[in-house]
């Protein structure tokens, strides 16, 4: 994604450009198909305890937060950095692509309602394409690319299984390429960047790519989607 002003100034031309005709089909992408894949074999089962957290990176963040503010047992979306380090923990660095942060997204859920394997499998499946390689649709560079940032072994352990099963399965035409990352820390986006779906849910970009992901979540994923997207509670940033 790009700074408020910037970023949403190349994403209205983008989208000018599509209204106009001026894209062809190898060069314009809508939200990316979602392919139906299997739960993980390997999970934790649920069950009451303290709330948990999952960290995951999928391109453009306003997408992913939107989704994920969709499921069942999720407590608080935050969208922000990871992989980089404090320093350079700003949108106007990291949209150059070179600080080492991608844009995520930190998830607080409850392990007695959705499983951190059910997240991997709304993740791989519907908020974004893990077969893409620092891109995600129309935003390219090594801040879009997938990635899942691990709290702690058993969330390693889990995600190394489910990409290894997915892999197996040849579920998806090209090889997974999400990196799987101890998480050194996350670092909350700028507050305009919060809850951006929500707020702007006619905005081209998100009607365009974004939406289209919730509405295959709810097809999907019936069972954990909730028409009424959580009032997350979002960090006060000074960026």
């Amino acid at each position: 994604m790009k700074s408020s002003n910037s970023k949403l100034a190349t994403k209205i031309a983008f989208l000018s450009l599509l209204a106009l005709g001026s894209f062809t089909s190898a060069t314009l992408h809508a939200a990316e198909a979602p392919v139906v894949i299997a739960s993980p074999a390997l999970d934790n089962a649920k069950a009451k305890g303290a709330l948990q957290t999952a960290v995951f990176a999928g391109g453009c963040f306003w997408g992913v937060e939107g989704v994920f503010e969709h499921v069942r047992g999720v407590r608080n979306v935050v969208s922000g950095y990871a992989g980089g380090d404090k320093a350079n923990a700003n949108y106007n660095l990291v949209s150059r692509g070179s600080t080492g942060h991608a844009e995520a997204v930190q998830i607080t859920f409850d392990p007695a309602e959705v499983s951190y394997g059910e997240l991997l499998q709304i993740f791989f499946s519907v908020a974004h394409d893990p077969t893409q390689l620092n891109r995600q649709g129309p935003d390219t560079g090594t801040q879009y690319r997938s990635a899942v940032f691990y709290t702690d072994a058993t969330q390693k352990k889990l995600t190394e299984a489910y990409v290894a099963q997915l892999n197996q399965a040849h579920v998806f035409r090209r090889d997974i390429v999400t990196q799987i990352n101890a998480l050194k820390e996350f670092y909350p986006a700028e507050d305009y960047h919060q809850n951006f779906l929500q707020r702007n849910p006619r905005h081209p970009y998100i009607v365009y790519n974004d939406l289209p992901k919730i509405s295959n979540l709810k097809r999907i994923f019936p069972a954990v989607y909730v028409d009424e997207p959580i009032a997350s509670n979002k960090p006060t940033t000074t960026k």
